[in-house]
């Protein structure tokens, strides 16, 4: 069965169009109160990109300020969060955050890490005024929605990287990134596009071209893996 308001929501979010607007698009889907949308760590910088309302950005702020809390759980455990009594029975160790969303309008709180593949670099958060679960449909649907708005994230870095002189996502041969694409698909088991991005990502994050990335896996000096919150190299 077509579930019409999440292939809504998915659409939106896959189109182009400014960025702060993808909070509410999520909220088009899912069931809560409100929603952002944050990048976190020293892959992109910490800041909130999209926010449906004053009180979810307050708690962007909060985490961001102290450095726990639900959207940190997701970027390091790249899994989804989910703290359905914030603050009548907590869940999770966040005993400084915890303590400071007391006086706040917020019973409930989950979050959905934002990467592509390895590369972790933010999350999704979204929060209810009042405590409640958030069913299983729900969590695939905020987690594949998430999925999205990671990929369409990184992919707009890379191209305002691209446009600013940063960062030759074409550089010289494409036989080479095309070869590396195959080696990063296979250590991973993601798709094409994704192995690419995750390329691009790393010469991005290395201020190099992606050809002397792609010429560093198919030399066997870097491998991407699994285990870490950042694209990692192994020899």
């Amino acid at each position: 069965m077509v579930d019409e308001p999440f292939e809504e929501a998915a659409a939106r979010l896959q189109s182009t169009g400014d960025d702060s607007g993808m909070a509410g698009t999520l909220l088009v889907a899912l069931p809560v109160t409100g929603a952002s949308i944050s990048t976190l760590g020293p892959v992109l910088g910490s800041e909130t990109v999209s926010a449906t309302d004053r009180q979810v950005a307050r708690l962007d702020e909060l985490q961001f300020d102290l450095g726990e809390g639900p959207c940190w759980e997701a970027l390091a455990t790249g899994a989804p969060v989910h703290e359905p009594a914030l603050r009548t029975r907590p869940r999770h160790d966040w005993p400084a955050f915890t303590r400071a969303v007391r006086e706040e309008r917020v019973g409930a709180m989950f979050a959905f890490p934002l990467g592509v593949g390895p590369l972790r670099f933010g999350a999704v958060d979204l929060y209810d005024e009042q405590p409640r679960e958030l069913s299983e449909r729900h969590t695939e649907q905020a987690t594949a929605l998430a999925g999205i708005i990671g990929r369409r994230m990184l992919r707009s870095v890379l191209d305002r990287a691209c446009e600013s002189g940063q960062n030759d996502p074409n550089p010289f041969s494409r036989r080479t990134v095309q070869q590396a694409t195959g080696f990063v698909i296979a250590q991973l088991g993601v798709s094409a596009d994704d192995a690419e991005l995750l390329l691009q990502g790393r010469a991005f994050l290395e201020g190099r071209s992606v050809r002397e990335v792609a010429e560093d896996v198919l030399e066997r000096r870097m491998r991407f893996t699994l285990e870490a919150s950042s694209i990692e190299d192994s020899p």
